[in-house]
């Protein structure tokens, strides 16, 4: 069992991942989104928003989601952030994990 609790963090972090368990997924969480336009060629991105609103683009269409969204995001599908609310909060699941697999794109 692996029990992570981050009180006093930056707003962002890893929770759990092949790194430190057998679970071949990666569960992080962030209180903002980045914008850095990138893509992912094997790993699917779960992002469950559990507070706030953002503007997420992907493949170019802009997306807003809100508190109680799920967006998933799939293999070769480019993605970032472009806006947040101060209040976001969002938790991200990637799996399969796969190290080194998030390439930076051009805009």
């Amino acid at each position: 069992m692996i029990l992570a609790n981050r009180e006093g963090s930056d707003g962002a972090g890893w929770c759990v991942g092949p790194w430190n368990s057998a679970v071949p997924i990666a569960i992080g969480f962030s209180g903002k989104g980045v914008d850095e336009l990138h893509v992912h060629d094997a790993m699917v991105e779960v992002y469950l928003v559990a507070r706030g609103t953002a503007t997420i683009v992907v493949d170019s269409a802009s997306v807003a989601v809100r508190a109680g969204t799920v967006l998933v995001v799939e293999p070769g599908e480019t993605h970032t952030f472009s806006d947040h609310s101060d209040d976001y909060l969002h938790f991200v699941v990637q799996a399969p994990f796969v190290s080194g697999d998030k390439r930076s794109v051009a805009p």
